[in-house]
């Protein structure tokens, strides 16, 4: 409060004095009036419009002077004054904001609520995007298929009228043949299109899309003449219609060739070689495809990654890491005394902490690579333990035929639980070891042990299973779901094809796989023939060896 109250009275003390000199530059210099500046009475005019509007605001003015003002002054020459238009406190609570929302395009931030996706939304997105299209194909091929048999019916419920409906021998020929081809697209139809799909592309599978496009063309042009020319015109007799089903059979199994060339045949010579790197671990592999699509050949990578691929575990990337001790700061020693007698030793200790600090930063990797092999040391013992304690008690279990003497019966559930406790130790100081154990639990080890022991397996096969990672299709159930979503990250169109030096990426929570396309290259073999007596060696003795 002190504080402002000397401020305002300065600044009241200025203004003052502006005053006074305002009053006797009036009265000295009159006769110059018609040379002033309009400065000073606006500034006048303004400070008295501020004051009406705003009693508690107060008034800041800022003199010029220049060198020799107080001579000028003296001579009656004029000053100018220059007013500061004081800001209130509160400014940020009266600013007006114009922003894009007063437009009429323009929305306020509680609209975003309305384009956010829920998770159940996203579901239902996903279930349709990956049954539309099976349904697609599965309404178009049934109709194509029933089309022929349907021109063949008509005629016989009298709802076409023909010339002749007599079916010679040669008609009946006919109908056999019809017949078996319909049965033979039933099945090839069946078997290629009629399957659960494997993943939701992002994009239209373009192959597929083009043999239903013919289907739908070839049966909309069938009905098209069926019906101009036989039912509108009643031109044909029941063998020209047996016929002409039978064309429209025959043409459905050449697209049905064609879709199996397309969709089947193409993609299996391989051109293509796909590097697979996955982050963070940097495990990789190397797969070879065909001439695929974008979004198809990371479908093809996502199959093998889960066969493939070890399950990523994030609690092995820090166990390997110790936190040191000692910070490798430098410390700088100070001479509390003061005595320059001792500055040459205390520069001394201090040329000592320094480099001791840099040899610390510098024995990073010999510290890495001490921990590595410690931590496989403390692996391979915990391993031994395990197969040891395991070993001994599958000793302990024998089957009730193979046992002489009196013998409680135990199912395999019984049993595994009566031998548990003595390898259950070891099992759980490995796993902890090697950071598996959030990924089993007691029941699920204990179905494990019982199943190995109704099938008659070894130790090592039922150590196998903790022995390492496992593949990532062989998880758990919170580690691998029904639908695993992936996001597809790639700067072409997914529907393009493979190029050489293309990359892609897939992602999936801290998991993102790199895959890097390299085309095979073309392989030029030339022959060259071995001469019968460029294969024929001679024996060269010499004294100083043993020959």
């Amino acid at each position: 409060m002190d504080g402002g109250e000397s401020v305002r009275s300065a600044r009241s003390e200025r203004s003052e004095r502006s005053h006074r000199s305002h009053g006797s530059h009036h009265g000295n210099g009159g006769h110059r009036h018609h040379n002033r500046p309009q400065v000073p009475s606006r500034a006048g005019s303004n400070r008295g419009m501020s004051r009406g509007l705003d009693p508690d605001r107060d008034d800041r003015s800022v003199t010029i002077k220049t060198p020799g003002q107080d001579l000028d002054m003296e001579r009656g020459e004029e000053r100018i004054e220059v007013q500061v238009i004081p800001q209130d406190d509160n400014w940020g609570d009266n600013t007006t904001a114009i922003t894009g929302n007063t437009s009429e395009t323009g929305f306020s931030m509680e609209d975003l609520n309305k384009f956010v996706v829920k998770e159940t939304d996203r579901q239902v997105g996903v279930n349709c995007a990956r049954y539309v299209g099976t349904a697609l194909t599965v309404g178009l091929s049934v109709i194509a298929f029933l089309s022929p048999i349907a021109m063949l019916l008509l005629p016989k419920l009298d709802v076409v009228q023909l010339t002749s409906g007599d079916c010679k021998p040669e008609c009946e020929g006919l109908l056999i043949s019809f017949a078996f081809k319909l049965l033979v697209l039933l099945v090839g139809a069946i078997a290629l299109f009629f399957r659960k799909p494997r993943a939701t592309m992002p994009r239209v599978f373009v192959f597929r899309a083009i043999v239903l496009f013919l289907v739908f063309v070839l049966t909309f042009a069938f009905w098209l003449f069926y019906g101009v020319r036989i039912f509108k015109e009643k031109q044909g007799t029941y063998e020209g219609i047996v016929q002409f089903a039978l064309s429209l059979v025959d043409s459905l199994l050449f697209v049905h060739y064609i879709a199996i060339i397309l969709l089947e045949i193409r993609h299996l010579q391989p051109q293509f070689a796909i590097r697979v790197v996955r982050s963070p671990d940097g495990e990789a592999r190397v797969y070879s495809v065909g001439l695929l699509s974008i979004q198809r050949a990371a479908v093809h990578i996502l199959e093998q990654y889960y066969k493939d691929f070890d399950t990523y575990n994030p609690y092995l990337e820090n166990v390997t890491k110790k936190h040191s001790k000692h910070s490798s700061t430098a410390f700088k020693v100070y001479d509390i005394d003061g005595n320059a007698q001792n500055q040459a030793g205390n520069q001394g200790r201090n040329r000592a902490v320094f480099p001791a600090a840099s040899r610390r930063r510098e024995a990073g990797h010999n510290d890495r690579f001490y921990d590595e092999q410690e931590y496989e040391r403390r692996v391979r013992k915990r391993r031994a333990r395990l197969l040891v304690a395991t070993e001994e008690a599958f000793t302990h279990i024998k089957r009730l035929h193979d046992e002489q003497g009196p013998a409680i019966p135990m199912d395999p559930t019984e049993a595994a639980a009566a031998v548990f406790p003595s390898l259950a130790r070891a099992l759980q100081k490995y796993l902890r070891v090697t950071r598996q154990q959030p990924r089993y639990t007691m029941e699920a080890v204990l179905s494990h042990l019982a199943c190995c022991i109704s099938h008659d397996m070894s130790p090592r096969a039922f150590v196998s299973q903790y022995l390492t990672q496992g593949a990532v299709v062989c998880g758990n159930e919170q580690e691998v779901k029904g639908t695993e979503r992936w996001v597809l990250v790639c700067e072409q169109l997914l529907t393009r094809e493979l190029d050489n030096r293309m990359v892609f990426q897939l992602k999936k929570g801290p998991v993102s796989l790199l895959c890097t396309v390299t085309k095979i290259p073309h392989f030029s073999l030339t022959e060259e023939m071995m001469h019968p007596k460029s294969n024929k060696f001679v024996l060269r003795l010499n004294s100083e060896t043993s020959v």
